[in-house]
């Protein structure tokens, strides 16, 4: 609590000097374009509601706008233009650091005479208008000012429904009770990798997001039920949009604090060129939170990354964008050599772990009239991750006990096609090329024989393809929906699912929706698990190489209501029926794949698996206004699963219920200061454990689990508290921003598992993340 006291202290009394009594202002300008065809909109009007006289401004030729001299602050702007819907874009924010710059679709009406005015948040609408059901929006504010979210998009996502973090000390999440795996990441409209620091092989997080808030924009997250553009994956989808670049004015952020180093540097290629660049490197070390006395253990752990989107207009109809990111990172600890301090066999042990990934793209997008929009990207990507424990024998002689080196490499190129048939339907399709190369080696030591064994040595490629069509369309102004269809092939075995994906929204009058969608989906293994080896009689195969696809047909039901312009309640109810799940062959077998977490599965595995996702979910939301907001959501749901023992078990994810409080205040202070006050508290149903069997784990010197009682024990509820404030600084040219995240503020002592302890003979727990302070210090300029 000192710790916490001091730390506050600094923030609320460092850096503040006397008040500037002088009005800052800042400029908002932007774009707006058709929502399907990306055609420029010439002479639509945005106007800022709130100002007498008006203030505002007409796009010119180009679909472009600016708006200058606006004084620092929050904003409401509405635009309009004739034939279209009007737009309502809330907390538009304005700082003195750098300027607001826009990208605004607006969608076409499909009648001159409105039989009725939906009320709606801009947060009410995904910006893929082909999401009916599960979805949306989140913005890069949500991901800086949500309490412990640490501008990382997944952390983030954890306050919403349905969505519950697997473990404090890394950023993985299971949607609706299904595996984390099953999560798929798009970057501007193509598949990416698991763009995290620390990840595993086939997970779909780690330690924290690689990609930095600096070049994020507003971007979709999706539950269930995903349109036919989305497809390998059985969760959920994050797709993220990138920012571009300011291309009339250099500008530049600077963070630093406990957590690292970040510099941000974005601006125009040349003086009279549209084009823009955009660029951040981060340096990470959390030896500075060991030094202020967080306990993290002896682990040093290290990591730095890059990321960037440059923008290339070729032509008044055309542009060309690179971007990509790219990730190091690595987590040592040296055995303690002095056997007097030797309490846990861990101690014994040198550890060497790293875990690297990038990306490059290529996109070319180009207006092909006002009907039409063509968006055709190359992505090369690739995974390297490598693990080595070495045990310290009597005499401090180093034993290696494990090492593993896994490597993938994936080149990925689509075309999408958008059409607008008219002012009611429009078509999007498009496919996927997927050339996937991987190489894995690993060895272990076996307790038997009393040597290291070679367990893995393999290397293979193979590809994929993907097809999908969708149509939306507008029946009337109450009733709207998606039909489409996904087709995935795996090219190894020729395995192929062809997936019918539907949505529906009728509007029962100006405040009340309800909305129905359906979605059969599927999902790839993870392309090592195929190329796992097995000797029979001498020879090697491939026991996995015919192995299915995983697949899952998902139901959602959901009601929306307004219950004002700014407080949203929302209640969906799901059904998901999983089958062809990969699972051990055995009538006593308890393995599924659907509680995989860390490590890859090599073992023979066969499609005769089952799963069952069922629940209900409540959101009451209000979006910020007059500086405040608040998302309070609660899920109770069931996650199942069935091998051939017949047996419906619990998944590894089944807490049954998890109940979330977010929200915060920003206070205006002696002028051109804000200071923000937001909090995060957490209560759900712990994780599903197996049982450890003691006896056979004394004999064999290592955890040995009850396999016959798989997941038949819950670890305690998991309640967490998470705080931020912050202080923020409008000077002339500059904004300056200090915050403090207190991370696990009551210090709750949340138990993460449990294990054998060879030194002791016992069971030992496993605690999830202590309290831990996050200072921060951000400048813009």
């Amino acid at each position: 609590m000192r710790l916490f006291l001091s730390l506050l202290g600094l923030l609320y009394f460092v850096h503040i000097p006397s008040v500037d009594s002088q009005q800052l202002n800042q400029t908002i300008r932007g774009q707006v374009v058709d929502q399907i065809s990306k055609s420029p909109l010439i002479g639509a009007s945005i106007s800022i509601l709130g100002f007498d006289p008006s203030k505002g401004a007409v796009t010119d030729l180009d679909g472009y706008f600016i708006i200058q001299e606006v004084p620092v602050g929050t904003y409401t702007l509405r635009i309009n233009y004739m034939g279209y819907e009007d737009r309502i874009l809330q907390e538009v924010k304005v700082n003195s650091g750098k300027e607001s710059v826009l990208e605004i679709s607006l969608e076409e009406s499909i009648s001159e005479i409105q039989e009725f005015v939906v009320t709606a948040s801009e947060k009410d609408r995904t910006i893929n208008e082909m999401i009916g059901v599960s979805g949306r929006t989140f913005s890069v504010e949500e991901t800086r000012k949500y309490a412990a979210a640490i501008n990382d998009p997944a952390r983030m996502a954890s306050s919403f429904s349905g969505v519950v973090s697997t473990d404090d000390g890394n950023n993985n999440i299971s949607i609706r009770g299904n595996s984390p795996n099953g999560l798929l990441w798009r970057m501007e409209g193509i598949d990416i990798p698991n763009p995290n620091h620390f990840a595993f092989p086939g997970s779909a997080g780690g330690g924290v997001s690689i990609l930095s808030s600096q070049l994020l924009d507003n971007s979709d997250f999706i539950t269930g039920a995903f349109p036919a553009e989305y497809g390998n994956a059985l969760g959920g989808v994050f797709d993220l949009n990138l920012r571009k670049g300011n291309n009339q004015n250099r500008e530049y952020t600077i963070q630093a604090g406990f957590l690292g180093t970040d510099v941000a540097l974005e601006g125009p290629f040349s003086e009279n060129y549209r084009g823009s660049y955009l660029v951040n490197y981060r340096y990470s070390t959390l030896s500075l939170l060991g030094k202020i006395g967080v306990p993290l253990g002896d682990y040093v752990t290290n990591f730095q990354d890059l990321s960037f989107n440059f923008y290339l207009p070729t032509g008044k109809k055309s542009s060309v964008s690179v971007f990509g990111f790219g990730g190091k990172s690595d987590q040592n600890k040296d055995a303690e050599l002095d056997a007097s301090e030797w309490e846990f066999e861990e101690d014994r042990y040198n550890t060497n772990f790293f875990s690297n990934t990038g990306a490059v793209g290529v996109k070319y997008n180009l207006s092909v009239n006002s009907k039409h929009f063509l968006q055709t990207t190359v992505l090369a990507s690739g995974t390297e991750l490598g693990d080595a424990y070495d045990f310290v024998d009597d005499e401090y002689i180093p034993e290696e006990r494990f090492y593993q080196r896994l490597s993938n490499s994936k080149i990925t190129w689509n075309m999408v096609l958008n059409s607008k048939l008219s002012s009611r339907a429009s078509l999007r399709s498009g496919f996927y090329f997927n050339q996937l190369s991987y190489n894995q080696y690993n060895r272990a030591y076996d307790q038997d024989l009393n040597q290291v064994v070679k367990h893995v040595d393999s290397k293979g490629n193979s590809q994929s393809v993907q097809a999908f069509s969708q149509l939306n369309y507008k029946a009337s102004e109450r009733l709207s929906f998606n039909l489409g269809m996904h087709y995935l092939q795996f090219m190894l075995n020729n395995s192929n699912s062809l997936e019918p994906r539907f949505s529906a929204n009728y509007q029962l009058d100006e405040k009340q929706r309800l909305s129905f969608g359906y979605g059969l989906h599927s999902q790839v293994q993870t392309l090592g698990t195929y190329f796992a080896e097995e000797e029979q009689d001498g020879n090697i195969t491939l026991p996995n190489k015919d192995l299915g696809l995983s697949k899952s047909q998902h139901f959602v039901l959901g009601y929306d209501r307004s219950l004002n312009p700014y407080l949203r309640f929302k209640v969906e109810t799901y059904y998901q029926h999983l089958y062809n799940i990969p699972i051990k062959e055995g009538a006593n077998e308890t393995y599924s794949i659907l509680n995989q977490q860390w490590t890859l599965m090599t073992d023979p595995l066969v499609n005769k698996g089952f799963g069952k996702n069922y629940g209900l979910e409540v959101t009451l939301e209000q979006f910020t206004n007059k500086g405040m907001y608040f998302l309070l959501t609660g899920s109770v749901y069931n996650s199942l699963y069935k091998t051939k023992e017949n047996v419906w078990r619990d998944t590894r994810y089944n807490g049954n219920y998890n109940f979330t409080f977010t929200g915060g205040k920003e206070f205006q202070w002696k002028n051109n200061r804000v200071f923000g006050v937001n909090i995060r508290m957490n209560y759900g149903g712990g994780q599903r454990i197996t049982p450890i069997d003691l006896s056979a784990s004394i004999e064999k010197g290592e955890t040995v689990y009850q396999e016959n009682h798989a997941f038949e024990e819950q670890n305690p509820a998991y309640f967490r508290t998470d705080l931020r404030v912050s202080l923020k600084k409008n000077k002339a040219n500059s904004t300056r921003t200090w915050s403090l995240d207190i991370q696990n503020a009551t210090n709750r002592k949340n138990v993460y598992g449990t294990y054998f302890e060879p030194m002791s003979n016992e069971i030992e727990t496993i605690y999830l993340t202590p309290l831990i302070p996050v200072l921060n210090y951000r400048i813009e300029f």
